[in-house]
């Protein structure tokens, strides 16, 4: 029965409406588009108010409450890549390129993801840790690099390959938009304090919801025109693609339990250990990883696992948070 009012106040949400609407629209094949300089500005508004408010909660703080949060979530995105390379390789028999390419994105973490689980938990009046966007932030690289470090070594086997240099992947990654909006908020919110953050918040809390919910609309439009790319994908990407996030939420909200999570800070990284990238590691990969097929990686991160965590994955991650919370 919870399992079930979890599922429909997620199902219910506007913000998962939108998204089914977006779906919708590009299978009808509707004019509907939004201005790339309009999906920008969303994008960098959703980052950034994140950023801030995690920020703002963080005052105060010490790191002896956050150090065993971040370390197990840096851990998390450091060894999900390692198993998710091997099972890709063994199992859905892809070659080393799109294994490396595919364990990039699915140790790499969403930040819509991550934004839907807090409007979720906020209507579900569970509470958060102010420092959760730290968690998002510094998961984001560490499983890019090791992706496709794990590629590149393969790749040294075959004398013809001449794999990319880490330097501009690194410079990439670190100077990204996504960390730089989102580290730089959470220090323009820790130093500006709720004092500080007051002064914006007409901007970025009371409209945060209806940006997220015109966001998923526009991921559910981009979703739409990729679900034709399944074919490509094959049953064993499939399947793949909806095993290993419930597998990941599990863990994440078992190892948010054993690290001093609360109730919603474990839901939250369930949901983040879930998450597939498909916005900052498409960028790494297209430099580090050039052979990768698009098809591939693009197809199982937004055609697949976005839409099952949006819809169905949180209220579910919820649940195992829940499970494990038990006295």
């Amino acid at each position: 029965m919870e399992i079930l009012q979890s599922l429909s106040a997620s199902l219910l949400s506007p913000m998962v409406l939108a998204f089914v609407l977006g779906i919708f629209a590009a299978l009808v094949k509707s004019d509907l588009k939004f201005p790339d300089e309009l999906y920008t500005a969303l994008t960098i508004y959703l980052l950034f108010a994140i950023g801030l408010k995690g920020g703002m909660k963080l005052e105060g703080l010490s790191l002896s409450v956050i150090g065993g949060p971040l370390l197990t979530a840096i851990g998390l995105s450091c060894i999900i890549p390692i198993w998710s390379f091997h099972i890709l390789k063994k199992l859905v028999r892809l070659d080393s390129t799109n294994a490396g390419a595919i364990a990039a994105h699915y140790g790499s973490v969403s930040a819509v993801t991550f934004s839907a689980a807090l409007a979720f938990l906020e209507t579900s009046k569970i509470p958060v840790e102010g420092f959760a966007p730290a968690l998002l932030a510094v998961m984001e690289a560490p499983a890019i690099i090791v992706a496709v470090f794990l590629a590149m070594r393969c790749a040294t086997t075959n004398p013809n390959s001449k794999p990319a240099s880490f330097k501009p992947l690194l410079h990439d990654l670190l100077t990204g938009k996504g960390i730089i909006l989102l580290l730089g908020g959470l220090v323009i919110g820790l130093l500006g304090g709720q004092k500080g953050f007051d002064q914006v918040a007409p901007l970025f809390d009371a409209p945060f919801k209806g940006v997220l919910a015109l966001f998923l609309l526009e991921v559910g439009l981009v979703t739409g025109r990729r679900l034709g790319d399944l074919k490509a994908a094959g049953g064993r990407l499939v399947a793949f693609a909806i095993a290993m996030p419930i597998l990941h939420g599990l863990l994440g909200a078992y190892l948010g339990k054993l690290c001093g999570l609360s109730l919603g800070g474990a839901t939250v990284l369930a949901t983040l250990a879930a998450s597939a990238s498909y916005i900052a590691a498409p960028a790494a990969i297209r430099i580090a990883l050039p052979k990768a097929s698009p098809a591939l990686y693009l197809s199982s991160s937004l055609a697949i696992t976005f839409p099952f965590n949006i819809v169905l994955g949180i209220p579910l991650y919820f649940q195992f948070a829940k499970f494990f919370f038990q006295p």
